[in-house]
């Protein structure tokens, strides 16, 4: 085949494949059919929602303090000498009752200053009794010789009667009785016995050391009682009574203290009896004393020196509701949803803060659902998807 001729069957073969794809693109095209534009829907944005209960509520007031006792003294003699006896009890933490005898100074110089003031008291009363004798011979000589009746009903002058020497003699007597009587009183006072139940906090005296009067040998603590001091704002005491304080019957508010010791975490029983005179200067906070009684009954006791949480009973609100922190907006509002999942703002009035929770006094209903996450964009009337929070 000559060169034209090949050439002339390539541009036709070319040109028919051309055609046959134009052919089949126009085909192509004329089939298609065309897809139409769809908008999706939007879901509703989600909301967790809890049901809320709306009945009698007692509320709570919290604080925080240290345990002291009711009573501290240092012992301290009243009496000078050596110690020779000292009570197993006389030790840091010692338990003791009202009455025991804790320690003893040597009393022998004391016994023998009383065995002296009684020999003074003796012989105070024989003078005192020679003297009344002799004052008894002198009237009787003086009505003897002044019989006549020119001297009848006249007076014994006083020198005559002894009168001054009596005086002098009685009151030697009284003198020397009350000095035993301080005898005696120094005598007993050398053994120093308990003041009340309770236990040693500290000890610093020992057999053989020579004390001084007025001189600290142990602290002393009662365990009849322990109080708690707690600063409150001046608003909580708006709750419940403090008797002296607030208005109220006097008898205060009853308070569950919360302890951990020795690995257990107890409660234990106790009521508001007085609040301190005035109040801090600087945090303005008002100090409440809680006291409980009998703390070392219990095993582990209520120990001084623990950090506890006390719970005080206030007044009790009858129609109030609780909920969390998150569920309260600005400005008093709550958000709820109705069966048919649309949000309402609703306005409520706030009785208390306690914690991660919030008294409601008015405003929601027992059994609303009440919406405490929070959305991007909220508006009064739309739509929501409820998720309700399982217990």
């Amino acid at each position: 085949m000559s060169r034209k001729r090949k050439t002339i069957v390539h541009i036709t073969i070319s040109v028919a494949l051309l055609i046959a794809g134009v052919i089949v693109m126009v085909m192509l095209t004329a089939g298609r059919v065309e897809l139409q534009k769809i908008k999706p829907d939007v879901p509703a944005p989600m909301v967790r929602v809890m049901k809320v209960t709306t009945g009698p509520k007692l509320i709570i007031i919290r604080g925080e303090g240290t345990v002291h006792p009711l009573k501290e003294i240092d012992l301290v003699p009243q009496v000078g000498g050596k110690i020779v006896h000292t009570s197993p009890s006389l030790v840091n933490g010692g338990k003791f009752s009202k009455g025991d005898p804790l320690l003893s100074i040597n009393p022998i110089d004391y016994e023998l200053a009383v065995t002296l003031a009684k020999a003074k008291v003796r012989n105070s009363e024989s003078n005192l009794k020679i003297i009344e004798e002799e004052a008894l011979v002198a009237r009787e000589e003086w009505r003897a010789y002044y019989s006549d009746i020119s001297h009848v009903g006249k007076e014994i002058p006083p020198l005559v009667a002894k009168e001054p020497q009596l005086a002098a003699a009685r009151a030697k007597l009284d003198a020397d009785r009350a000095d035993l009587k301080k005898t005696l009183l120094n005598l007993e006072r050398t053994v120093l016995k308990a003041p009340f139940d309770g236990r040693v906090g500290k000890k610093s005296v020992d057999i053989g050391q020579y004390v001084t009067p007025g001189q600290a040998l142990a602290r002393l603590f009662s365990t009849e009682a322990v109080e708690i001091a707690l600063p409150l704002e001046d608003k909580d005491l708006f709750w419940f009574d403090v008797p002296g304080f607030t208005q109220g019957d006097g008898t205060g508010a009853s308070a569950t203290v919360h302890a951990g010791i020795a690995g257990q975490e107890l409660t234990f029983s106790g009521r508001v009896v007085r609040a301190k005179g005035k109040l801090d200067e600087k945090t303005r906070m008002i100090t409440v004393i809680v006291r409980v009684d009998k703390p070392y009954a219990a095993k582990p006791p209520l120990a001084i020196g623990l950090f506890v949480t006390v719970d005080i009973e206030g007044r009790v609100l009858p129609d109030a509701t609780v909920i969390p922190r998150a569920a309260l907006r600005q400005g008093n509002i709550v958000w709820t949803v109705n069966d048919e999942g649309v949000l309402h703002f609703r306005t409520v009035r706030v009785a208390r803060y306690q914690g991660e929770e919030i008294v409601i006094k008015s405003g929601l209903k027992d059994g609303e659902l009440v919406v405490f996450s929070s959305l991007k964009a909220a508006a009064d009337g739309m739509i929501v998807r409820a998720a309700m929070e399982k217990d």
